[in-house]
């Protein structure tokens, strides 16, 4: 009997593992308590594939920029509204719905059944692999958000004493995860599955290089504080991290950086395919098809407005010259006044992250029929760029990608090889053991392919801007590094929380956008159209935020556990600042 449930998310999934008729036959995925399901290692397949909708992505006929608006909870990017995170104003509420643990139950079901699965172990390696790895992935999005959460792994019953554990130390629950993704990288198989739609041993490897890195990381920044790990600096993790990354660079199974010497295209082709079979550096991407309905409204936005989104200058600040220096440095640095003058001479990754004028809004056959001139700024809603730094990245000029609703086939990269590259600088920099070697096999490849100068570890000039001029030269520049590379796809928040870095980059401060020139917006008055502050760069915060972001250093590093949840198991201890 068809289960109405799982006919209701076919769709999304199908095309991670391909079409399979046996898949509508099977009975509420939700529901499997007894073993009349768990008979056959295409039992494990048809039941792991949910767990894929869990990736991040665009939202198929929704409102969504995808993973290029994941950016607006971090300095990197601005929306007409402040981010209640960072401006302070998040509240202890019982419907957080983060704390959620359905899926990991949902995984522990299957992972306490496939031993009882009548065939070799060979055939159901892969599912059970990627069993143990979306465990690994759902804890640590709690750690992530709450810090100390209670570590289970047994499928509980609404009378299992389990339920009121205590919470897990972190750094307890970090170690389980890792021996999670210990067994994923035993138990897949090396190389791309079903076209990049299916995890692998090496995408296994690069995320427990990363949590390795954020623990690392949080453990040595977060050290003496309330949020840190009682003994801990890091290392450990820090060390972990290297060698994972290393371990997958040395043997990388075909994948890399993506360069076909196009300095001045390589970077925005990356992000804006509709099929990465193949693909080098995309290791792991979500595909779309108007034929079994599934697809999205990105671009939308993407490439004909600005969504309500907006990068900051603080991003853009910085990009270094095309001579490999900072802006606080560089004779070549043109001035900020007009998207012309900010953008010459600066790193090609600017340009290929940010609309500049005469880029394709709509291009046919090679011709742009429709180029950009500049950012809606000052217009509400959907319809404008609160920033005046318009979003390129991820952008697809192809009308028939936007043609009407929800027809968007863009796809979406979930895990990329560059990934692994800077996971391992960082790691390196920070224990202090980083080399030129490691710099050109990393750092330095990602440069090759816009052509920027090589980092050299000996050589590092001051930017008296650095965002960390109490860390190492070394460590400011892998920062940058990161912070260029991965602009506008959902890594800069994390990056800031494990580096306890909201002091540097939040407390304090508004984002800005745009110098504004007037000539370049003819119709908006400043201070009535569009804000603008004392130095002449638009400011739409100012009349919410007067004094800045007002982020609390001693709570919001965490989340505050859900009072629905410390009413129903009172073992669980609120977090620091919250109680």
């Amino acid at each position: 009997m068809k289960s109405i449930r799982i006919v209701s998310f076919i769709a999304s999934i199908m095309l991670l593992v391909g079409c399979n008729e046996d898949f509508l036959d099977r009975p509420d995925l939700d529901n499997i308590t007894t073993d009349n399901y768990w008979q056959t290692p295409n039992d494990l397949n048809l039941f792991v594939i949910q767990f894929y909708t869990s990736f991040p992505g665009w939202s198929p006929g929704e409102w969504s920029g995808g993973i290029y608006w994941y950016d607006a909870s971090s300095d990197n990017m601005l929306r007409t509204n402040v981010n209640n995170r960072l401006s302070g104003r998040n509240t202890i509420n019982s419907g957080n719905g983060n704390w959620n643990y359905s899926n990991i139950r949902s995984v522990n079901t299957m992972l306490s059944k496939y031993q009882e699965i009548d065939a070799p172990f060979e055939e159901m390696s892969q599912y059970v692999g990627e069993g143990y790895f979306f465990r690994a992935y759902y804890y640590f999005n709690l750690v992530r958000s709450y810090g100390d959460v209670p570590w289970i792994t047994d499928p509980l019953s609404p009378d299992s004493e389990e339920l009121y554990s205590e919470r897990t130390p972190r750094n307890e629950v970090i170690n389980n995860i890792l021996a999670d993704l210990d067994k994923a990288i035993e138990y897949m198989p090396s190389g791309e599955v079903s076209n990049g739609n299916r995890l692998n041993k090496e995408i296994a490897l690069l995320f427990k290089s990363r949590v390795a890195l954020y623990e690392g990381t949080w453990e040595k920044y977060h050290s003496g504080t309330p949020f840190g790990v009682s003994g801990s600096d890091g290392t450990q993790y820090l060390q972990i991290a290297a060698n994972t990354a290393k371990q997958l660079i040395d043997n990388p199974a075909g994948y890399g950086v993506y360069n076909t010497g196009a300095t001045d295209n390589d970077y925005w082709v990356l992000f804006n395919q509709t099929d990465f079979s193949g693909h080098p550096e995309v290791m792991l991407w979500r595909a779309f098809d108007r034929d079994l309905g599934i697809a999205h409204n990105g671009q939308r936005y993407l490439p004909r407005i600005g969504g309500d989104v907006g990068l900051t200058k603080d991003l853009v600040d910085q990009y270094l010259c095309a001579d490999g220096l900072p802006i606080s440095l560089s004779g070549q640095y043109q001035g900020d006044q007009g998207l012309e003058n900010v953008s010459a001479n600066r790193d090609p990754r600017f340009a290929q992250t940010v609309y500049l004028p005469g880029d394709p809004m709509e291009e046919v056959n090679g011709e742009i029929i429709t180029a950009f001139e500049q950012a809606p700024l000052g217009q509400s809603g959907s319809a404008g760029c609160p920033s005046g730094y318009m979003v390129f990245k991820g952008a697809n000029p192809d009308p028939a990608q936007y043609s009407s609703g929800g027809v968007g086939t863009t796809s979406s990269p979930i895990f990329r090889f560059a990934e692994v590259l800077l996971n391992y600088a960082e790691a390196k920099a920070e224990l202090g053991t980083i080399t030129q070697t490691d710099i050109d096999m990393t750092i330095n490849a990602l440069r090759d392919r816009v052509g920027m100068p090589h980092l050299t570890l000996n050589s590092i000039p001051a930017d008296p801007n650095w965002n960390f001029p109490g860390l190492s030269p070394i460590i400011n520049e892998v920062r940058r590094e990161r912070h260029v590379e991965f602009a506008a796809e959902g890594y800069r928040f994390d990056d800031i929380m494990r580096w306890q870095a909201a002091d540097e980059l939040i407390v304090n401060k508004r984002f800005k956008g745009v110098y504004f020139v007037q000539e370049d917006f003819p119709n908006l008055t400043p201070g009535v159209d569009v804000l603008v502050d004392a130095d002449g760069y638009v400011d739409p915060h100012q009349n919410q935020i007067a004094s800045g972001n007002q982020f609390n250093v001693n709570r919001d590093y965490l989340l505050p556990v859900p009072l629905n949840e410390i009413t129903l198991n009172p073992k669980l201890e609120q977090n620091p600042g919250w109680e």
